[in-house]
């Protein structure tokens, strides 16, 4: 049985900041939460909110879940971490993810192909700033250094950074999904950042995680509902994965949609997307099967959500992250994880 840790996921902005973002998670902190979490999409990027958070907390530690990794190069994410590292005296957690093809060749304007090469290569120069043993050199093919490629001016040298990191250890996590990208995080990362998981079907991720070192951390986001009619209280799990399956990648390639088939649920998953596809989003929602959305979630009464947590404690899940700003609903999860 697992000692279950809390904490918080911000994720990304929408339109604005949120209100009262630094206090949620000064209250957090006051009430045990382990860690928060911010992300990015294509709009508010997942560094800066961690700096501001840095200076109004004290010992909550701060993650970035998921800074993608063809927003930066991999020496200016191991800059930006090793910054927040000395400024927050040893807190940060770097989490990185492939993002998708839509986001990394519409926003980004790059390519997204070879996403396990790359992630590879990327990780391994984040450590090599970060151990600062010698100048960062890297012969692979997505990320040169230094680089002699079309353009240059063939003057580049290696070098190492300035800034001695104050912990050459700093946790990388990775966001994965695919079976190859969950193994690949459990071989190089200190942690892992899934996006579904269900503590009824551990042999769904069971052989990928077999080459994780002892300390492997697993944080995992799940929608937490209080509500006595289950059925009610599964409709926000259902909405975010009817847009998630239905629509958060192409027809052709959607690896949300990948993974629900993967977790028993294939049909339902090609159903989901084809209704969302034509248009129809709300039947696409409600097309989303009760028992997946209810696996990956903790609704329903109170008494219920602390059944329901026995599972999660027989897991290598190591973190549940929650998502809220209500100061109940925080120290209620705390009560619920940590005192359970």
């Amino acid at each position: 049985m697992s000692d279950l840790k809390i904490g918080l996921q911000l994720g990304y902005w929408g339109a604005a900041a949120p209100e009262g973002f630094v206090e949620t998670v000064q209250e957090a902190e006051r009430l045990g939460y382990d860690s928060v979490f911010t992300a990015e999409a294509w709009g508010s990027d997942a560094f800066t909110p961690l700096a501001w958070l840095g200076a109004k907390t004290s010992t909550i530690r701060l993650g970035t879940a998921v800074a993608q990794l063809s927003a930066r190069t991999p020496t200016a994410a191991a800059m930006a971490a090793l910054t927040l590292d000395h400024l927050t005296g040893g807190r940060m957690i770097l989490g990185l993810g492939v993002s998708g093809p839509q986001v990394v060749e519409g926003w980004y304007g790059q390519p997204f192909g070879k996403p396990l090469a790359r992630t590879r290569e990327y990780i391994d120069i984040i450590r090599q700033v970060l151990a600062r043993e010698k100048p960062v050199q890297n012969d692979g093919p997505h990320y040169p250094l230094p680089y002699f490629g079309e353009g240059a001016w063939k003057l580049g040298k290696p070098l190492r950074s300035i800034t001695h990191p104050l912990r050459a250890d700093i946790p990388i996590f990775m966001g994965a999904e695919g079976p190859k990208n969950v193994a690949l995080a459990a071989e190089i990362a200190d942690g892992w950042l899934p996006l579904y998981y269900s503590p009824y079907r551990p042999e769904v991720y069971a052989d990928s995680l077999k080459g994780a070192k002892e300390g492997f951390e697993i944080s995992q986001m799940v929608i937490v509902n209080v509500n006595d009619d289950v059925e009610e209280a599964l409709m926000p799990v259902k909405s975010m994965l009817g847009f998630y399956i239905g629509g958060m990648g192409s027809k052709k390639r959607n690896f949300h949609k990948e993974l629900m088939g993967r977790m028993g649920f294939e049909a339902e998953a090609d159903k989901i997307q084809e209704l969302f596809f034509e248009g129809k989003r709300a039947e696409a929602i409600a097309a989303v099967p009760s028992q997946f959305a209810d696996e990956i979630s903790l609704v329903g009464p109170i008494d219920r959500i602390k059944d329901r947590l026995a599972p999660w404690r027989e897991t290598p899940v190591t973190t549940l992250l929650v998502t809220g700003h209500d100061k109940k609903f925080l120290a209620m999860m705390a009560e619920l994880v940590l005192g359970g």
